[in-house]
């Protein structure tokens, strides 16, 4: 019971320090230039960054998810159980808010702001299926090659890369993407775009599972070399 709560905890306090990354450091980049390039820059840098220690943090206790559709794909597999899953879910979308909240009080902005930044495109919602079912592939090669350990570079690496090859900027998880929506800053994105961005990274992210059975497929069990039959020839009398 302890190591759950203890792994719980994980999963909340980690998502809710990613999405205060997120939004703090898209407040920041505002702060200090005008230029947009610049303040998306910062931001990914950022987002990477902490995204990076966050996983190699807390990975060997939660497996650092800080997304519900990681955790879902893992129950979907049994890796993890789907109580352990639901209690995931449930505290990362809460950490999200209190990601955001924690954000917006640093920069003395109200703790909750509704964001008016509408997201509702055709090409954000491609680049949000692109992104998430590349990070779910990027995860499935890791966990199937045993390579735990580039995790915390190889994950951030393709969310720092998909900030900028994809029109949405790599939102590419439900949680994240509800916490934005509580500030009315540069990382915001409207209530309104909410579900349709969270409804084309579950998409996403069921593609990515496909493509790592496909291209990583479970190894089965060698069968076992057992001896063939032993005949015995009885004496001739």
């Amino acid at each position: 019971m302890l190591l759950t709560a203890r792994r719980v905890f994980a999963e909340f306090l980690g998502t809710a320090i990613l999405v205060a990354v997120v939004v703090g450091s898209g407040i920041m980049a505002v702060n200090l230039t005008t230029d947009v390039g610049v303040q998306l820059l910062i931001n990914a840098l950022a987002t990477a960054a902490g995204l990076g220690v966050l996983i190699w943090v807390l990975g060997p206790i939660s497996g650092a998810h800080f997304n519900p559709a990681v955790t879902i794909v893992a129950a979907s597999r049994r890796e993890i159980r789907v109580g352990e899953a639901s209690g995931y879910v449930g505290v990362q979308v809460s950490g999200a808010i209190a990601g955001a909240t924690l954000a917006n009080l640093m920069f003395s902005l109200p703790a909750w702001s509704e964001s008016t930044k509408d997201r509702s495109t055709g090409g954000l919602w491609l680049g949000e299926i692109v992104a998430t079912a590349g990070l779910l592939l990027v995860i499935g090669a890791i966990t199937r090659t045993g390579s735990a350990k580039l995790g915390a570079i190889l994950v951030p690496a393709w969310i720092g890369a998909a900030y900028f090859f994809t029109a949405s900027t790599s939102f590419a998880n439900p949680a994240v993407t509800i916490g934005r929506a509580f500030s009315d800053t540069f990382a915001g994105i409207s209530p309104a775009s909410v579900l349709p961005f969270i409804g084309f990274q579950l998409i996403g992210a069921a593609i990515g599972a496909a493509l790592t059975e496909f291209l990583y497929p479970r190894k089965l069990p060698e069968p076992l070399d057992l001896p063939g039959p032993v005949h015995t020839t009885r004496p001739a009398h």
